[in-house]
């Protein structure tokens, strides 16, 4: 229902600016920008999202086919069981659907996003299969989604490789402002679904893993601020990532092998229904895709920032925040949205500028709340989404506020 709400809304706030413009200020585009922009981002929707998405989910789900009759699911599902069994007490301990979302967890972690996608609707449709009203969301299929789109991320690799394109001087300075941000914006998040769902944070198992995973981060980031340099760090992140990618396939097929699985029919049994699911997601694409292009060509996020500029400069506030803000605002509706203004951003105003940075800490913050609302409950016929947005916002506004203070201690 929040889904609705908001789609409509960006398609009457787009007409209210464009009348406005058109009849105060005689822009005789303004309604000419909003169509073409609805036009190439439904076309952009089939040719450049979801028919490249095919090919990585007939890839990916192939693969985890094979990782899933070498009974890797199972191995995975044994060491998470006991967190996972906390935070989704409707899972079985022993459910596929807990080793895919690990694996998916696992993928977003190291900024894997063409692997990512596919496990996490590959997850999403094992807690479908759990869900007892096939049009509503269950209160595992939010828990899941709000700790995807909070984007917990240590190695973001494109941010750094972006950065190091325009020609920054330490392309890899916003790693560390960038992995506790996102942190921030998980447990935020993490926490207040668990509120909603009354799960208990305080429970031992819980309380261990997040103070496990917690003394990881800090480790790495005492690690890469003691032992490396900014280009060794950017070096680290490029291989880790690239070689558990392609490491990860290669363990799956080695044990197959193992369990005398055959291999290649294995991959092709699961590559099957790749393609399948990206048809099926195509209108959810388009509708979410267009409606957050109208919005964004109509200039609101514009007029949105000059508001926040205007009651920063009232409050006697540092602004130099504000001109980075426009990565904030497109985040949780677009990626490349995001990644576009990121760019523009730096390319502005410098990307070793406080605002260059902060911009590229804002894109690695969180991920696209809105899209991935649409794309993973769209792939199972979710129609009522309940609370998830609301909760995903919760995680990406926090992520951001972490990102602002953040930036300032580390950037000034």
């Amino acid at each position: 229902m929040a889904l609705n709400y908001i789609w409509i809304a960006f398609f009457i706030i787009a007409f209210v600016i464009a009348f406005a413009k058109l009849v105060f200020l005689g822009d005789t585009d303004a309604f000419k920008v909003l169509v073409d922009g609805m036009f190439d981002s439904s076309k952009s929707s089939v040719m450049d999202i979801a028919l490249p998405l095919a090919g990585n989910m007939v890839l990916w789900l192939g693969i985890l086919n094979i990782g899933e009759r070498a009974g890797a699911m199972n191995f995975l599902s044994r060491i998470v069981g006991p967190f996972l069994s906390r935070l989704f007490p409707e899972v079985p301990k022993n459910h596929p659907a807990n080793g895919q979302m690990m694996m998916n967890f696992s993928a977003n972690l190291l900024g894997l996003d063409n692997a990512a996608t596919p496990l996490g609707l590959k997850a999403m449709g094992s807690l479908q299969e759990l869900n007892p009203d096939k049009e509503t969301a269950s209160n595992s299929q939010i828990m899941f989604l709000v700790l995807h789109t909070s984007g917990l991320q240590l190695l973001p690799v494109t941010i750094i490789a972006q950065r190091f394109i325009l020609h920054a001087k330490d392309p890899a300075d916003v790693l560390i402002p960038c992995i506790i941000a996102t942190y921030v914006a998980t447990v935020i998040g993490m926490i207040a679904v668990a509120i909603k769902q009354k799960i208990n944070l305080f429970d031992r198992v819980i309380l261990s893993w997040l103070g496990g995973l917690t003394l990881f981060i800090i480790g790495l980031v005492w690690y890469f601020t003691q032992y490396l340099d900014k280009e060794q760090i950017s070096t680290v992140s490029k291989v880790a990532s690239n070689l558990l990618l392609f490491a990860i396939p290669v363990v799956f097929i080695l044990g197959a092998l193992r369990k005398k699985v055959n291999v290649f029919e294995s991959f092709i049994d699961g590559a099957k229904s790749g393609f399948e699911v990206s048809v099926k997601i195509i209108p959810y694409l388009v509708a979410m895709l267009v409606a957050i292009s109208v919005f964004r060509n109509s200039g609101a996020l514009d007029y949105l920032n000059g508001g926040v500029k205007w009651a920063a400069t009232g409050l006697n506030l540092d602004t130099r925040f504000v001109d980075a803000l426009p990565v904030a605002y497109m985040k949780p509706l677009s990626g490349s949205g995001s990644k576009a203004m990121m760019i523009n951003t730096m390319q502005t105003y410098g990307p070793d500028s406080f605002a260059g940075r902060l911009a590229s800490v804002f894109n690695g913050s969180a991920d696209t709340t809105f899209y991935i609302v649409a794309l993973y409950f769209g792939s199972v016929g979710i129609k009522k989404s309940r609370y998830a947005i609301p909760a995903g916002l919760i995680a990406d506004f926090a992520g951001v506020i972490a990102a602002i203070f953040i930036s300032y201690l580390f950037f000034g």
